[in-house]
C-alpha cells in the first residue's frame, strides 16, 4: 500500500486553500499559525512541490496547488460527511445549515420556505446570515447563497439570478428636485453602496457614458435592509438590485433611473461537490430552483 501524508497536513492544506489566510485557517482548526504553517510545509515536502505563493500575510495557490486542491478536496469533504453521519447516531433528520445574505433571507427565502417544510416535515433549516458564506463551507455550513461575481471551480455552483442595478431614492427626494432625476445630480449627493455590490456604481456610470462622474460622498453598508432604510430616510441614493426594490414594497422608495445595467455580481447557490449527495442539500437545491429562481 502506498504511503499517504498525514491527514492533518491535508486538512490544513484544504483549509488554507479555501480561506486564503493562514490566520483564519488556524483559528478554524484551533491551531497556532506557526503550527499550521509547519503542516503545510510537511505536505509540500511530501509531494515535492510548492503549493502556495507566499506574500506577506496572504497565501495563493500555485498551479500545482490548484490541481491538488481540485483532486483532493472532494475526497476530504466525503470523509468529513462520512464521519459526521457515523457519529450522529440519532435517526436521520433532513437538516440543512445554510449561509445566506440577510436581505435575500428576509425578502426571498423566509416568505416561501414554508412550502418546502409543508411537503417535507422532516426538513429543518439552520440559517446563518454572517458574511463569507463560501469560506464557511468547511466549517459547519452545508451550503451557501452568496452575491458574488463567480464561485471557485472546486465548488458546485449554480446561478440563481443576476439582476440589474437600480438607483433607489426617497420619493421626497424626487419631489424636492421638481423634475426627473438626472445622472449629473449624483455630483451633489451621497451614494449608498452595499459591500457585496461594491462596484455597482462603477458599472452604472460606465453604462450611462459618464465614467468620470463622482458623487459628493460614498457611504458603505453591509446590510441590505439598512441601506434601503437609509435611502428611504433621504440619506442618499442606494445602488442595489432591481429585485431588492421590488421585494421591499416600500412606498417611500422609487427607482431614479431607467437605464438598464446588468449587475457585475449575481446570486449563486454553492456547496461542496460532495454535499450534493446529502439529501437535505439536494432537496433544498431542487426546491430553490423550482420555486425561487423562476421569480428572477
Amino acid at each position: 500500500m502506498r504511503r499517504l501524508p498525514p491527514l492533518t497536513a491535508i486538512e490544513a492544506f484544504v483549509q488554507v486553500a479555501r480561506q486564503g489566510s493562514v490566520k483564519a485557517a488556524a483559528e478554524g482548526l484551533s491551531l497556532s499559525s506557526p503550527a499550521l504553517s509547519r503542516r503545510i510545509q510537511a505536505l509540500e515536502r511530501f509531494v515535492g512541490l510548492q503549493l502556495f505563493e507566499r506574500r506577506h500575510q496572504a497565501l495563493s495557490l500555485t498551479a500545482e496547488g490548484e490541481r491538488l486542491l481540485e483532486r483532493i478536496a472532494p475526497a476530504i469533504d466525503m470523509l468529513t460527511d462520512a464521519i459526521e453521519l457515523t457519529t450522529a447516531g440519532a435517526p436521520e433528520l433532513l437538516r440543512l445549515r445554510l449561509a445566506v445574505p440577510p436581505l435575500f433571507a428576509s425578502q426571498r427565502l423566509m416568505p416561501r420556505i414554508g412550502s418546502l417544510k409543508a411537503e417535507n416535515p422532516e426538513f429543518h433549516l439552520d440559517v446563518s446570515t454572517t458574511v463569507n458564506g463560501l469560506s464557511r463551507l468547511n466549517d459547519g455550513i452545508d451550503a451557501a447563497i452568496v452575491l458574488v461575481r463567480e464561485v471557485e471551480p472546486s465548488l458546485y455552483a449554480r446561478k440563481i439570478e443576476q439582476g440589474e442595478i437600480v438607483l433607489i431614492g426617497a420619493r421626497k427626494l424626487v419631489d424636492a428636485l421638481g423634475r426627473p432625476f438626472e445622472p449629473r445630480d449624483i455630483r451633489k449627493m451621497t451614494i449608498l453602496v452595499h459591500n457585496d455590490l461594491h462596484d455597482s456604481f462603477d458599472a452604472w456610470r460606465e453604462a450611462v457614458g459618464m465614467p468620470d462622474l463622482e458623487p459628493a460622498t460614498i457611504d458603505y453598508f453591509d446590510s441590505g435592509q439598512v441601506i434601503l432604510d437609509a435611502a428611504a430616510a433621504g440619506l442618499g441614493i442606494a445602488f442595489m438590485l432591481d429585485g431588492h426594490l421590488a421585494a421591499a414594497e416600500d412606498t417611500r422608495l422609487v427607482s431614479l433611473s431607467a437605464v438598464h445595467v446588468k449587475s457585475p455580481q449575481s446570486y449563486w447557490f454553492a456547496c461542496r461537490r460532495s454535499a450534493m449527495s446529502n439529501r437535505a442539500v439536494r432537496l433544498f437545491h431542487d426546491w430553490l430552483f423550482e420555486t425561487l429562481a423562476p421569480l428572477a
